[in-house]
């Protein structure tokens, strides 16, 4: 079914379009998504990597794959300096818990790096990793802008049970989640420490 854009839709698009900040066709395409209210001069909050990071992850755009538990969750979002400009080209690499809880510390199961847009957009397909021992549920991410100091940072699920006994826990890195049937949307903006 096909709904008319509102107004206000219509008016936020275009004043994100000004601002240089679209993410693509692809991504406009499944409605309108807000910047991140840090832009404009606060960066991502950094973060430990913890143990589990491993270098080299494959190049891809999805962490999906066959028979694999979980359930699916699409992250989208921009990497953009403090002035709101997009970061064309930035490297973003994940890794995260599966559905039980545990690291494929061996291979590259649900790890993997991948290029942002020439606007600063990226898609993540993966899933929702389960929490484990004194963590809450989270997915790493290391983001580095071309020629500059890489951000390792986590990203963190509203409303999880768990967000309130880990010590690692920041507000200011809950993902934006949306519900689609069963599969959730997560919507989050980096913002690198860059003018």
């Amino acid at each position: 079914m096909t709904t008319s854009p509102t107004r206000r839709k219509i008016i936020l698009g275009g004043a994100v379009a000004a601002s240089g900040l679209a993410l693509g066709e692809d991504l406009l395409a499944q409605g309108y998504l807000t910047p991140t209210p840090a832009c404009g001069g606060v960066a991502t909050l950094a973060q430990t990597e913890g143990p589990f990071f491993s270098p080299n992850s494959p190049e891809r755009q999805s962490l999906l794959e066959p028979g694999m538990k979980g359930r699916a969750l699409e992250l989208v979002g921009l990497v953009v300096t403090r002035s709101c400009k997009p970061v064309s080209g930035a490297l973003l690499d994940f890794w995260q818990a599966d559905a039980d809880g545990a690291y494929d510390n061996s291979g590259f199961r649900l790890r993997g790096h991948q290029f942002a847009s020439r606007e600063g957009g990226y898609r993540l397909r993966t899933i929702v990793p389960a929490r484990y021992t004194g963590r809450t549920a989270h997915i790493h991410v290391k983001v580095q802008a071309p020629n500059r100091p890489v951000l390792t940072t986590q990203l963190y699920f509203p409303d999880e049970p768990g967000n309130a006994r880990d010590p690692l826990f920041r507000r200011e890195l809950v993902m934006r989640v949306t519900r689609s049937g069963d599969a959730p949307q997560g919507r989050f903006d980096f913002v690198l420490d860059i003018a």
